[in-house]
């Protein structure tokens, strides 16, 4: 008699554990719909530094002589570290809330992929609502100034605006869920910063910047300096 009680015991255990499953699944995939349908759009840009400089002193005209030290010795240390932080702004249109779990990035420069990262934090974006998402991103650009040194460095610097976007940079984005222990992510990465206008007023003198070729290929990337929502849905 025992042993078809405990047969009756598990077969219940099991369907209760299957129909939990199911319904996180379920849910996971309700709100990895919802996550497609948001609108990612970009909100602000903060302390921009590269080699430990904020850019800020140096399209304001305030670097100093200790900020110089810094760009230089960056070079001769072959490490030029840039980092930022992004504030992406998630507007859920939907009726139901949405998760996201994991966030990839990408960094472009001078229109080509440089360095790429990732993020595991959750956040719980509500029906209707809009939800800021912090994003650090950082990378060594030592590579790109190997070979002109100081000087080239000083011009990227100087290619940042007041608002922390570069004529030079790009970033993009793919947010995902992790359910199940595996992480689903979009298919495609989503355009958050786009490379703004050359910065002509303070770069006036640098006529490097003025008539740089590569840049004028990117003119219709200038066009989009405020960058809209991207909406994207479910491929059918």
């Amino acid at each position: 008699m025992k042993k078809p009680l405990i047969a009756v015991t598990v077969a219940c255990s099991l369907l209760f554990g299957s129909c939990s499953f199911l319904d996180n699944l379920a849910n996971n995939l309700s709100s990895f719909a919802n996550l497609l349908n948001c609108q990612y759009s970009l909100k602000s840009i903060n302390n921009v530094q590269v080699a430990g400089v904020n850019v800020k002193n140096v399209t304001s005209g305030n670097i100093t002589a200790t900020d110089v030290v810094k760009l230089v010795s960056a070079i001769t240390a072959k490490s030029v570290p840039l980092g930022l932080d992004v504030n992406i702004d998630v507007k859920n249109p939907t009726q139901t809330s949405a998760l996201l779990t994991a966030m990839d990035w990408a960094l472009d420069v001078a229109a080509k992929e440089f360095a790429t990262g990732a993020t595991d934090k959750s956040y719980s974006i509500p029906a209707s609502t809009t939800t800021t998402v912090p994003l650090g991103v950082s990378t060594d650009l030592y590579s790109m100034f190997s070979k002109d040194g100081i000087e080239s460095l000083k011009n990227f610097a100087s290619s940042f605006n007041s608002e922390g976007r570069s004529s030079q940079l790009g970033l993009r984005v793919r947010p995902g869920l992790t359910a199940a222990g595996q992480t689903i992510k979009w298919s495609n990465y989503i355009d958050i910063i786009k490379p703004a206008a050359p910065n002509t007023s303070s770069n006036s003198t640098n006529g490097s910047n003025s008539s740089n070729g590569s840049n004028g290929s990117n003119g219709s990337n200038g066009s989009n300096g405020s960058t809209g929502s991207t909406n994207f849905g479910i491929k059918r």
